[in-house]
């Protein structure tokens, strides 16, 4: 009967989750007394799970399943993140399909709208990590904007309010017009083919003019400099004086600044306080006007006379076009530029002077100060660097967004003229007046906000007396905090990690995470960053359903190399699914010789198969353990490929087959296996244990899930030594065979020199090289093909052998890697060539000169031991 992948996946989930397995108490019986504690990154509640998701929670799963079978209490605490801007556009723009606007719904109608979309659309992400077989405690699934989180939020607020790290002011932000303020992180900076738009200001009541030059010729009307660098002596003489803004002619004045770059454009730059954030900084300086020229969804105003009413972007070319006309246009290049766009919703993003709420930069300080004393560990350890370079660059960060959805921020403001921040949701009176007639901000906190809170407030922080009516217990901060370890990928160290790093150290003054393991990213077979536009996206849920989850997991595993980006193909798919065929095929083997197998004891197993196995399996275990430990994924996962594929079935399986007695050994370890597998490939491994187990998961048996992890027994070396020399043996036969075309025929003797007797394994060399008889002699052996291994030599005779098409098929295989050879090693001698070659190249032609060169070696001697005869 085949694997049915697909139905044992749904069953087995069903039934682990029902029972409780993926909960903190459900491994009692093995308890350590320790505990583990890992965060689910929450998920954007507004989309579906891509192939980076499905990286991250798979190695969160291999960590959380490992910890549990080896006895620690553990919590992988899953949720969903609200996704405040994100979520907003996509009801929205329903709702825009459908002729509405929001507005006409007015704030509480539309936040009803969002719940709704929220309840189907996180239920489909949920599914979607179900299906990944992912063993998170989901009776305590968590979303960034449920009560117990809300509570935490507005008590993280007021504590930094009140402490004057929150503060409110007119700042220059990042503004997009459709979404309002955004972080710089939110900001995307990509290549730009632009024009670059060289202006004339002209002196007053002069035919004289300077010209400057700018990308954005839409925002001169709120010029209020034109600045030079104080060095450049072509305009030394300008300082001071003043030119008129075209088309309006306000006078503006020419200042000096070092600022300027006096190779860009003519070495003149106007200066824009409101609208660019280089300007602000020389605004202030200079004491400089600020004038705004569009609102916030980017409408010019009464400053840009005759465009007033245009939007900023559509207006740039009316603009020109009037300037050309009025010859206020010097010339008009192509020019490539960085423009920054909107992480949503890919709107152009402009410097605006906006009122919003702050959290002040020094907050980072503590957590940088923690991380840099050891108290935080990053893997790769490399990432310390890019952490302290950002950290210690961080500006104040705007938390303040102009949306509904989202948590509302706690600040009231009284008619009495008193402004305060509540940690009650909705306070019935003035702390200063005593009145009700006050308003609450109406703005929203940046998402990011409530998932830095994210290791702290699913605990239960922040929420005081309420934890006596929750699902949690007062004890989970205690327990669970500082969590173990953390699992994402590099690409939201700055949008998350370093947020819950400092949020987290200021609250509860301790760091949130021991180990920060970041994963690089998972890009197609070529190398390229996987994008809807290039067509190469991995929808994960779709290579479940065509090879499984197991497959997908494992090869997400195999490939993940710290530091490194993943390259993910469905060749790599296949080489897993055929792993899952080879062990499935194994047990079929074991099962053909027995009903079932007992957990024997390591003491019990006594054969020297058995031994031998035994012994590398302990080895195995040894180093998946420290591999794990290590947070080395894809080691841990290639010893067991290795262990299981080589060693056990192409060797141990084929070994037993001149040694019955050892069968039974075998199916223990191949069930001890199962459980080393487990964390990986969760649900044939289970199907398997109980397969060789003769139980049944679905008739109550106990799963592998709260199993005790495999722990490396001893080794026995000298079996090990013994059983290397037998398999070298068969290989050295095998390969005496294939010299002269007897690979897969069946001889009638071979004979083999060894120091080491091994004439108590014969059985074993005469069944896998297919010899009727093996003798063992001490002298060389005349008249025979001989083939020459490390630890031995093997013979076979050439009686009755015609040895003449043997060499001159070998001949011509030796002139063809000769020339080989000869080509490979002229062109590495080249020095052009060497100098000029990409390293990728030099590196392919080197590996090829070795292989070929170590063919002809072969060659070689093969054809020596057959002309010596």
């Amino acid at each position: 009967m085949a694997y049915e992948a697909g139905q044992i996946e749904s069953k087995y989930y069903k039934i682990w989750e029902e029972r409780g397995h993926f909960e903190t108490d459900a491994n009692a019986d093995i308890a350590n007394g320790k505990s583990f504690c890992i965060m689910m990154p929450p998920p954007n509640v507004t989309g579906v799970l891509h192939i980076g998701h499905a990286l991250t929670f798979t190695l969160q799963d291999i960590m959380t399943r490992y910890k549990r079978m080896d006895g620690f209490k553990t919590l992988w605490q899953p949720g969903l993140d609200h996704a405040g801007i994100a979520t907003q556009n996509v009801v929205e723009k329903q709702l825009l399909a459908q002729g509405i606007k929001k507005e006409e719904l007015g704030r509480e109608k539309f936040l009803e709208r969002v719940w709704e979309w929220k309840e189907k659309s996180g239920g489909q992400i949920v599914y979607q990590m179900r299906r990944l077989g992912i063993s998170p405690a989901w009776s305590r699934e968590r979303f960034t904007m449920d009560e117990g989180l809300k509570n935490a939020v507005r008590e993280a607020f007021c504590n930094l309010y009140e402490a004057g790290l929150i503060v409110r002011g007119n700042y220059m932000v990042n503004w997009c017009t459709h979404d309002g303020a955004l972080s710089d992180v939110e900001v995307e900076h990509k290549a730009n083919k632009g024009k670059l738009y060289h202006l004339r200001y002209y002196f007053e009541n002069s035919k004289d003019y300077i010209v400057v030059a700018t990308t954005r010729p839409e925002t001169y009307f709120g010029d209020t400099a034109v600045m030079v660098n104080p060095n450049d002596e072509r305009y030394k003489d300008l300082i001071g004086k003043f030119v008129e803004l075209p088309l309006l002619g306000r006078k503006i004045k020419i200042i000096a600044d070092e600022h300027v770059d006096m190779s860009f454009g003519t070495g003149c730059v106007k200066v824009t306080p409101a609208h660019d954030t280089n300007d602000y900084e020389v605004g202030n300086r200079h004491n400089l006007e600020f004038i705004t020229i569009f609102d916030e969804k980017g409408i010019l105003n009464e400053h840009c006379g005759e465009f007033k009413g245009l939007e900023r972007l559509e207006a740039r070319d009316e603009i020109i076009k009037k300037l050309e006309s009025k010859g206020f246009v010097e010339k008009i290049e192509d020019y490539e530029n960085q423009v920054g766009y909107c992480y949503r919703c890919k709107n152009v993003v402009e410097p605006y002077i906006s009122k919003q709420w702050f959290v002040k930069s020094k907050i980072a300080k503590d957590a940088i100060e923690r991380v840099n004393k050891g108290q935080s560990e990053f893997y790769p350890s490399h990432w310390i660097n890019s952490f302290n370079a950002w950290m210690r660059e961080l500006k104040d960060w705007c938390i303040s967004r102009q949306l509904w959805w989202g948590h509302q921020i706690p600040v009231f403001y009284c008619e009495c003229g008193h402004e305060w921040a509540d940690r009650c949701e909705k306070p019935s009176k003035c702390p200063k007046c005593g009145g009700d007639k006050f308003t609450q901000d109406p703005d929203v906190l940046d998402t990011w906000f409530s998932s830095g809170l994210w290791p702290i407030s699913t605990l239960g922080w922040g929420n005081g007396d309420a934890l006596k009516n929750s699902k949690w217990s007062p004890s989970d901060l205690k327990e669970f905090y500082p969590n173990s370890m953390l699992i994402t990928g590099f690409d939201i160290l700055f949008f998350w990690v370093a947020r819950m790093m400092f949020q987290s150290s200021q609250a509860v003054g301790e760091l949130p995470f021991k180990d920060i393991y970041l994963h690089a990213l998972v890009k197609d077979k070529d190398g390229k960053k996987m994008s809807k536009s290039s067509g190469n996206v991995v929808d994960p849920l779709e290579k479940i359903d065509e090879f499984s989850a197991d497959i997908l997991r494992f090869t997400l595993t195999m490939l993940c190399v710290q530091g490194r980006d993943i390259r993910m193909s469905d060749e790599a798919m296949v080489i897993s699914r055929n792993f899952t065929n080879k062990i499935y095929n194994a047990s079929r083997f074991l099962l053909m010789n027995a009903s079932s197998f007992a957990n024997l004891e390591q003491s019990e197993i006594k054969t020297p198969l058995g031994t031998y196995l035994l012994s590398r399996f302990n080895a195995c275990v040894a180093e998946v353990r420290k591999n794990i430990d290590e947070y080395r994924f894809n080691d841990a996962a290639s010893a067991i490929y290795r262990f299981l594929w080589n060693e056990f079935c192409d060797w141990g399986i084929e070994l037993s087959k001149a040694d019955k007695s050892a069968v039974a050994e075998l199916g223990s370890i191949f069930k001890e296996s199962m459980k080393l597998l487990h964390p990986f490939m969760p649900f044939i491994s289970e199907h398997l244990w109980h397969e060789m187990s003769g139980t049944s998961l679905e008739s109550g048996a106990k799963s592998v899930m709260i199993m005790r992890y495999p722990v490396a027994g001893g080794q026995n070396e000298s079996i090990e030594k013994l059983f290397n020399l037998v398999i070298e043996s068969i290989v050295s036969i095998r390969r005496a065979k294939a010299v002269v075309d007897l690979g897969n025929a069946k001889i009638a003797k071979a004979f083999l020199r060894s120091n080491t007797d091994l004439s108590e394994f014969s059985h074993f060399i005469k069944l896998l090289a297919k010899c009727e008889n093996v003798e063992f002699i001490s002298e060389i052996k005349s008249g025979c093909v001989r083939d020459v291994s490390e630890n031995l030599e093997s013979f076979i005779e050439l009686a009755g052998i015609d040895t003449a098409p043997i060499l001159k098929r070998l001949n011509a295989q030796k002139t063809k890697l000769e020339k080989e050879v000869a080509k490979l090693g002229a062109m590495l001698s080249n020095e052009k060539f060497v100098a000029n070659a990409p390293a990728d190249v030099l590196a392919t032609n080197k590996e090829a000169l070795q292989i070929a060169a170590s063919k002809l070696e072969k060659v070689n001697n093969e054809i020596e031991s057959l002309e010596n005869i």
